[in-house]
C-alpha cells in the first residue's frame, strides 16, 4: 500500500513536530502556567492545519476563555460527505517532574517509545490527523471540518458550551474524536462507551483554629480524621465504589480485559489486589468508580503537633452509560454529608461534570473505519469502553443526532496518560494515521 510507505517517510518530520508541540506547556490553568502557553499551542496547531489546506482556519474564543482552533477544507465534489476532525492541545499537569524518567516537556525516546506530557493525550492525535491529511493531499475526497480545543483536561466546558451556539462550524456526517486509543499497541479498536464524571470538593470544619494536640487532643474533634472517615465510606471492603444511590453491579458485554493484562498495563505492584467483585472490564467500563484526587491538609514535612481544624479533598466519580450525572452528583453530595462523624460541618462544592456516552456501531462511517483499521493493522477492529469521559461527545450527539461519532486515536494502556512518564508508540501514530487516511477514502464512497 503506497499510503503506508508515504506515512513511514513522514515519521521523522512527525517526531520533530511532536517535540515542538510537547515543549509547549499548554496546561489550561493560569494558576500553574501562563495562559500564553496555551495560546502558543493554539497558533502552532492553526499554522500546521493551514499548511494542509484549511484556508479559513482561525481561533475562536469559548465561554471558559480558552481558544479553539476551528476551520474547514472543501473538496471539489459537492456531494461528498463531511468529516469533522477533533483533538485537544491542552495537557494535564506534569504531576511532579521528579516522578518522570525523562523531562516531561522534552520529547525523549526510550526503548522505542516517545516520552513527554501530551505525547499521546492528545498531541500525538493532532499529529495523527496531520499525517493522514498530508498522506492524501491534495486528493482528500471528503469535505473536512476541524476543531482542536484548549481546555478539555480542565473540564471547564468551553467547547461544550460553544458548539450549540455555533452549530454551523461543526455540522458533519461523521465525527472522528481523536482522544482515545487501541486495546494495546497493534490491536486496533474504537471506543463505543464512555463513563461520565462528577468532580466535587468536600471541606470539613471542626474547630475555629489549630489546637495543641497534647493540651486538647482526645475530646477535641479532628477535621482531618473526620475527612478520612468520610472518604473511607466511599468504597466497600472489596473495593467496590459504594456511593449510596449509585448502582455498582453492571456487567460489560463487549471486549473483555484480562486481569493479567490490566495488572501489567496499570503496573500494579506484586501482591496488591485489583479492586471490586467484577471483572476488569466491568469495573473499568460498566461500573462507577470514585477516586480521591487530592487532599488539602498539613504536609508531613513541617507539620506541627496540632489538631487540624479544617481539611478538604477533591473527588472524582466516574459513572457509566445509563446513569444520570445529575443524580450521581446529588447522591455523592448526600453520601458525603450523611457520612460525617461527630457533627462536623461538611460543605460540598460541585466543580465539574460530564454525561456518559454510548456510540452507535451500525452506520457507514463505523463500517468504513472497521475496514480501514483492518487494512492498516492486518487484523479486525474491536470495540472498547473507556473509563474516562469526554463531555463533548454528548454535546455533539445531542446537537447533531444524525452524525456518527467514532472515538479513536493513538492512546493505549502503556501510554500512561494523565500520569508521570506518559509516552506514545510511534508505530501507533503511523498506523492510526494510515487507518484515518484509508477511512477518508472509503467513507467518500459510501
Amino acid at each position: 500500500m503506497r499510503l503506508r510507505t508515504t506515512i513511514a517517510e513522514m515519521m521523522p518530520r512527525a517526531r520533530a513536530e511532536l517535540a515542538e508541540l510537547v515543549a509547549i506547556r499548554s496546561i489550561a490553568d493560569p494558576r500553574q502556567v501562563p495562559p500564553e502557553e496555551c495560546e502558543r499551542a493554539a497558533w502552532w496547531v492553526l499554522e500546521k492545519f493551514r499548511e494542509v489546506g484549511f484556508t479559513d482556519v482561525h481561533l475562536e474564543s469559548t465561554p471558559d476563555g480558552s481558544k479553539a482552533v476551528v476551520g474547514s477544507r472543501f473538496c471539489p465534489d459537492i456531494n461528498a460527505p463531511t468529516v469533522l476532525l477533533y483533538a485537544h492541545y491542552d495537557v494535564q499537569p506534569a504531576m511532579g517532574e521528579s516522578a518522570w524518567r525523562t523531562p516531561p516537556f522534552t520529547l525523549t525516546e526510550v526503548d522505542g517509545r516517545w516520552y513527554g506530557r501530551g505525547a499521546a493525550d492528545c498531541k500525538g492525535n493532532i499529529l495523527m490527523h496531520l499525517i493522514a491529511l498530508r498522506a492524501l493531499d491534495p486528493d482528500i475526497p471528503v469535505h473536512l471540518k476541524l476543531v482542536v480545543e484548549g481546555s478539555e483536561e480542565q473540564g471547564t466546558g468551553g467547547l461544550e458550551k460553544f458548539v450549540p451556539q455555533h452549530p454551523e462550524l461543526f455540522r458533519a456526517d461523521a465525527i472522528l474524536v481523536a482522544d482515545t486509543g487501541n486495546a494495546a499497541p497493534g490491536r486496533p479498536a474504537v471506543t463505543v462507551s464512555l463513563r461520565g464524571m462528577v468532580n466535587v470538593v468536600v471541606t470539613v470544619r471542626a474547630l475555629e483554629a489549630p489546637l495543641h494536640s497534647g493540651m486538647f487532643g482526645g475530646p477535641a474533634p479532628d477535621a482531618l480524621a473526620a475527612l478520612v472517615a468520610i472518604l473511607a465510606t466511599l468504597r466497600d471492603t472489596q473495593g467496590n465504589t459504594a456511593v449510596l444511590g449509585v448502582n455498582n453491579d453492571q456487567i460489560w458485554l463487549g471486549e473483555p480485559y484480562p486481569a493479567e493484562w490490566f495488572r501489567n498495563d496499570a503496573r500494579v505492584l506484586e501482591g496488591v489486589h485489583l479492586l471490586g467483585d467484577g471483572g476488569v472490564a466491568d469495573m473499568l467500563w460498566a461500573r462507577p468508580a470514585v477516586t480521591i484526587l487530592g487532599i488539602d491538609c498539613p504536609p508531613v514535612l513541617g507539620s506541627a503537633a496540632a489538631i487540624v481544624p479544617e481539611a478538604s479533598a477533591r473527588l472524582n466519580l466516574r459513572v457509566p452509560p445509563g446513569v444520570s450525572v445529575a443524580d450521581a452528583q446529588t447522591a455523592l453530595i448526600e453520601h458525603l454529608q450523611a457520612a460525617a462523624p461527630w457533627g462536623v460541618r461538611v460543605h460540598v462544592e460541585p466543580e465539574a461534570s460530564g454525561a456518559p456516552f454510548r456510540a452507535g456501531v451500525d452506520g457507514p462511517a463505523h463500517q468504513a473505519m472497521a475496514e480501514a483499521m483492518r487494512d492498516a493493522y492486518g487484523r479486525p477492529m474491536t470495540t472498547l469502553g473507556q473509563g474516562g469521559s469526554i463531555p463533548l461527545c454528548t454535546v455533539l450527539a445531542g446537537t447533531f443526532p444524525d452524525a456518527e461519532l467514532i472515538l479513536m486515536g493513538v492512546e493505549e494502556p502503556l501510554a500512561l496518560i494523565h500520569a508521570p512518564n506518559e509516552s506514545v508508540d510511534p508505530h501507533e501514530i503511523a498506523s492510526m494515521a494510515l487507518a484515518e487516511a484509508v477511512f477518508l477514502r472509503r467513507y467518500a464512497l459510501r
